[in-house]
């Protein structure tokens, strides 16, 4: 279950988010996942607001990793010459040392390399839950359009599934919610909410949304398989 955060939690998380730290950073600090993290900052910021920093906050980071490894090569590349001196000054004023430091080891063995089959099956996909094994609450609720037709995304359109390679993100979806509020939230103009009573029947129409593309719904912090 995930972690509920304090007023006081929610209002550390926004400042720290807009000054720049990440959402590894937050997690860590508050003992709760990333997905907890976004849906907070997105209640408390908006999701425009949040998509904004969450984009800065990265090239930011982006910098700072590139300038970082610049001078950790520059350090290694220091480090290296300076060994090669040392060795260099040893070699010419202390020969008798060289060799004795570096000739051979009588008590030297060989490692037999190990026999163990790898295993190379595919890895099995663990970011999303197969619909046979969710329980889905009473009533959930949907964003669509005037005509009733269902608000379909792509999975890359959520950025706390970034994660996921590209293929994964290219996944047609559909989102549901567990509280009117939040769905009112994301619902714009031309949309509206309904509600759906009877949240068996994606188990029932699953074969149809497959057929139309769609193999993912998302459910709060969850990533449904159909």
């Amino acid at each position: 279950m995930a972690k509920r955060l304090s007023i006081d939690d929610k209002k550390n998380i926004v400042d720290s988010f807009t000054n720049g730290a990440t959402l590894n950073e937050l997690s860590r600090n508050f003992s709760c996942t990333k997905l907890t993290i976004i849906r907070n900052l997105k209640q408390s910021i908006g999701e425009n607001l949040y998509k904004e920093l969450s984009e800065k906050n990265k090239n930011s980071n982006q910098k700072d990793s590139i300038q970082n490894s610049r001078v950790d090569s520059l350090s290694q590349e220091i480090n290296l010459k300076s060994t090669n001196e040392e060795i260099l000054d040893i070699s010419n004023g202390n020969e008798n040392i060289l060799q004795a430091e570096f000739s051979p080891n009588e008590s030297f063995f060989e490692i037999a390399p190990l026999n163990y089959d790898i295993e190379n099956s595919s890895r099995k996909e663990l970011s999303s839950v197969s619909i046979s094994e969710i329980d889905f609450p009473k009533i959930v609720y949907m964003i669509v359009n005037k005509n009733i037709e269902l608000e379909i995304k792509l999975l890359k359109d959520y950025p706390q599934w970034d994660f996921l390679p590209i293929s994964d993100l290219n996944r047609k979806t559909i989102e549901i919610y567990n509280d009117i509020k939040v769905a009112k939230r994301f619902c714009n103009k031309e949309q509206k909410v309904i509600k759906v009573p009877n949240t068996e029947v994606f188990r029932i129409v699953a074969p149809t949304l497959v057929a139309r593309g769609i193999s993912r719904i998302i459910c709060s912090e969850q990533l449904i398989a159909l």
